[in-house]
């Protein structure tokens, strides 16, 4: 059985879509939330599914490598194989890079390598292209510069962002959960010990 660990800062409906495929699934779990803000929505959502939560205030600490050694302390306590990034909008340093290396993914609303960064949906509208899409990568020093795993694209004609921030959420709501199955599913058939 791996175990998931799910970062994320806002919302979290990428958080529950993960929660939902792997509630009782033989594979894999969700085992623990880490949240950089106490009042995101997110942790309401935690409470709902009864998971281990640890949220931090990056403000409390002296710089990120500290925060960072805090988290990986959580993960190496709940046994964690793999970190989902759903809107988690921290990068990640090295601290956690090198503990959990080709062991972090995240998910990113368009089809990398273009329009990196937290306003991918927006700048792919507002630049006029017609093929929008949803990219799942591992996470690398460099921001959304990870190796892709996965990329599922929508065309798109109409003019409402708001409509389009919809389907593209649709999207990764599926993509992503299919993501971690097939990783977790292909490290189970090569009989790996870790992620």
């Amino acid at each position: 059985m791996k175990r998931i660990a799910v970062f994320a800062s806002g919302n979290g409906s990428n958080y529950e879509a993960i929660e939902k495929a792997f509630e009782n699934h033989r594979y894999c779990r969700v085992e623990l939330l880490v949240c950089d803000n106490p009042k995101a929505y997110v942790l309401e959502r935690a409470k709902k599914y009864g998971r281990q939560v640890f949220v931090f205030n990056p403000k409390d600490y002296e710089s990120k490598e500290h925060y960072e050694r805090e988290i990986l302390q959580q993960l190496q306590l709940h046994q964690i194989d793999l970190v989902c990034l759903a809107g988690y909008m921290r990068i990640v340093g090295s601290t956690l890079l090198d503990a959990y290396a080709k062991r972090i993914i995240n998910i990113h609303p368009s089809l990398l390598p273009a329009f990196k960064g937290k306003n991918g949906i927006k700048d792919a509208f507002e630049y006029g292209v017609k093929v929008f899409g949803v990219t799942v990568h591992y996470v690398s020093p460099e921001v959304d510069g990870g190796k892709i795993i996965a990329q599922r694209a929508i065309e798109y004609h109409g003019e409402s962002l708001e409509e389009l921030e919809g389907l593209i959420h649709q999207i990764e709501h599926q993509l992503y959960p299919e993501t971690i199955e097939k990783l977790v599913k292909e490290w189970e058939n090569e009989g790996l010990n870790q992620c």
